[in-house]
This record gives C-alpha cells, structure tokens and sequence, in this order.
C-alpha cells in the first residue's frame, strides 16, 4: 500500500486560473498511477459536489464565493478560504490518517500548515513563484508586503520545498533565507496528448496572417513581469522586426492587469494594424495558436520555470525565450531554441529575424526540440515527488511534533 497524501491547492479542474489548477491535477493523476493514494482539498463552488472522484483522486472541496477583483479584498478572500479549508480538513483528518500535507503557493499555507501540525505529519510546499520575484524585490508596501511575508513564513515552516528549477531552488534560498538541501529540484511536466489542437488549423491561420506573412505569437498572463512590452519593442521601431524582416504578424493571446498599457504601448509603436489582442482564450484555441504560429516568444523577465515555452516546443513552433531564470533550463542551447539577452529589444529584434527568415535553422529548432521535451515526463516528475513524500514520511517527526526542539 502506497502512502496516502492531502494536497490542497486554492484551483482544480473544472476551476481553472491558471497553470497551477493543470499542475496540480497532473501530478495527482500521475501519483495515483504509480500506487499513491491521493486526497485533494481545494475549492468549489455552490454547485459542486463536496466530494468526488476524478481520474483516481479523490477531491474534496469547500464552497467559495467567486475570486474578487479587488487585491486588498482577495488578500481577505484568501484567509477565509484557509479557514474554510482547514476546517474541513480537521473532518477529514478525523477519518484518515495522512503521511505528508503537499501545499501548493502561499495561497494554501496557512490550511496546509495547520493541518500538518493537526495530522502530526510532515508538511511539504512547492512554491511556483514568489512575489519578490514578480515585483523585482519590491514588497515593502501593502498587500505586496502581507504576501511575501506569507512566502517567507511558508518557507520556513515547512519540512521540505520544492521548486521547479534549479534558478528557483536558489531564489527562494537566497530570498527566504533557507538552505538549499531543504529544496528538492522537481521540473513541471508536460503531456503532448494534451495539446491537441481542434478546429481547421488553415482557416484559423487565415484569421491572423496571409499566406506570404510570418506569424508571431505571445502568449501567458499579461502582466509586466512577462516582459510582452519588450517583444513589442521588438516588433516596433527603427531597428525592429517588421522593418528587418519583412512581413511580419503578431498575435498576443491572455489577459491581466497590464493588458490595457500594452495596447497602448502597441498604438504608440504603430503596431496595431500589424496584429491582434485576442485576450483570454481556452486552452483548446492555445493549442491550435501553438501549431499556426512560425515562432512563439518568451520574454519574461521573471520566469520560474517557462511552460509556455516548453508547450509551444512540443507542438511543433520553434522558440526564442529570454536568457533569465528557469528559461535557461527550459532551452538550455541553441539546438532546441534561442536565447536573448533579458530586457534588450534589440536582441530580441536579432533573435527574431533569424528564426523568422532562415527556414532551415526553423526545422532544425524544431526537430530537435521534439526530443528534448521529452525529458519533462509527468511519470517521472511524479517519482520525483513520491520520492520526497517516501523521505520525509520516514524522517524524525516533523517540528511540529517536537516542540522545544
């Protein structure tokens, strides 16, 4: 008999806000494959069932009000939800006997630590990112402030981290000022079954490009710390890629806080008739974008990891990602994709115009990307977790357990 693991995480399918609901419900399902029984607590709505079972999980959700705009209002929002959370965790650990609490972000902390200490059990958090890293060391003002205090706190607390890079296992050392060997490297996964594109990819390409025009895409939440105003600049300007390399044509997929000055800086730049904001789109029309577009760019400039980049790759789009954070392990040399110089437009500029008038470095790009992404297998990422969930469950009591110790 496999151990038995609570995970909580604040989204799961069908609630859907980001990457983090995909991650956690391939990991679970991939766990469950491989013998680990699998509890999920997380959210739900009115509707929802309380309980059910979904590809071998059993997931457990409490009733939430829907997400608030409002950053101060979603901070309260989160601390209710904990509440909530670990409240129904103490029912269920009333039942169950678990080995690890698995917490996702700070965003859970608070439910995950409690019930760890409630359950006796090891407590575990993988952090996807931070918010030193997002605002760039600027977190000494409300509600930036709260969360990172949230961050180094969950840091601290836990038993063991894991991160999804080797950048970030030092990042959150440095930042939450832990030692490394307490930071296991467990790479996000990718399935290739699950970007399958739907619809006539030729009729979706004629929506955004003529046949004798390349096609840029940008795609992720558009906020700043994805650096899309430096693809832009790229695009635009004296030296930029529609000057250089002829017939050229952006498409910019998501949405976020930062959409409304991106298309201003677009309208400044004269890019407009050039491409197209399509805001928030299902993963079904992504996957399509992934296999019309000629090139997808990454410029981030903060990046934990890079699953965009690695999504595009395995759908057959060749990549140029910025020479920063978990990118460089995501493209690790110029046979899988390029790499620019992070926050410089002209290299981005550079960059884009070889990919983009070379079909042969292209194919190449792309054939060899092929086989790399192979490496980011979610069988293997979750052996890789089992491994820590087996550690820690043999491991001394958890601190928690011995107080004064």
């Amino acid at each position: 008999m496999g151990p038995r693991i609570l995970i909580l995480s604040w989204e799961y399918p069908p609630i859907v806000e980001g990457g983090l609901a995909r991650h956690v419900r391939k990991l679970s399902e991939e766990l469950v494959r491989q013998g680990v029984e699998v509890h999920v607590l997380t959210r739900g709505g009115r509707e929802m069932p309380t309980v059910q079972m979904r590809a071998g999980v059993v997931v457990h959700r409490v009733a939430e009000e829907q997400t608030p705009r409002d950053l101060d209002a979603f901070v309260a929002w989160v601390e209710g939800m904990n509440a909530h959370m670990l409240a129904a965790g103490r029912q269920l650990g009333k039942r169950l006997g678990f080995d690890v609490v698995h917490g996702h972000d700070w965003l859970v902390a608070g439910a995950a630590a409690g019930l760890a200490e409630r359950l006796r059990c090891p407590y575990l958090t993988t952090i996807h990112a931070t918010e030193y890293g997002r605002h760039q060391g600027w977190v000494g003002k409300h509600p930036q402030s709260y969360i990172h205090g949230i961050e180094t706190w969950m840091a601290g607390r836990a038993d063991r981290v894991i991160t999804c890079s080797h950048y970030m296992r030092g990042h959150v050392a440095d930042v939450f000022d832990i030692a490394e060997r307490r930071v296991s490297v467990i790479p996000n996964g990718i399935d290739p079954e699950d970007l399958q594109p739907v619809g006539d990819l030729d009729e979706l390409r004629a929506r955004f490009a003529r046949p004798d025009e390349r096609l840029v895409l940008l795609v992720g939440r558009l906020v700043y710390e994805k650096g899309f105003q430096l693809a832009l600049d790229a695009m635009g300007g004296r030296d930029g890629v529609l000057r250089r390399a002829g017939r050229v044509r952006f498409l910019v997929a998501g949405s976020g806080t930062h959409e409304a000055e991106l298309r201003r800086h677009a309208r400044r730049l004269g890019l407009m008739e050039h491409g197209t904001f399509l805001g928030w789109i299902g993963d079904d029309v992504l996957h399509s974008l992934y296999r019309i577009a000629d090139l997808c760019v990454v410029p981030s400039i903060y990046e934990p990891f890079g699953l965009v980049a690695l999504e595009a790759m395995a759908s057959g789009c060749p990549c140029i990602v910025a020479d920063t954070g978990g990118l460089r392990e995501v493209v690790p040399n110029e046979d899988v994709g390029l790499r620019f110089r992070s926050r410089d437009p002209r290299s981005l500029a550079e960059m884009m115009e070889r990919v983009l008038t070379d079909d042969e470095l292209r194919d190449r790009l792309v054939a060899e990307a092929s086989d790399h992404v192979l490496r980011f297998d979610w069988a293997d990422v979750a052996r890789q977790t089992a491994q820590v969930y087996d550690e820690l469950a043999v491991a001394p009591a958890p601190r928690t357990a011995r107080r004064g110790a």
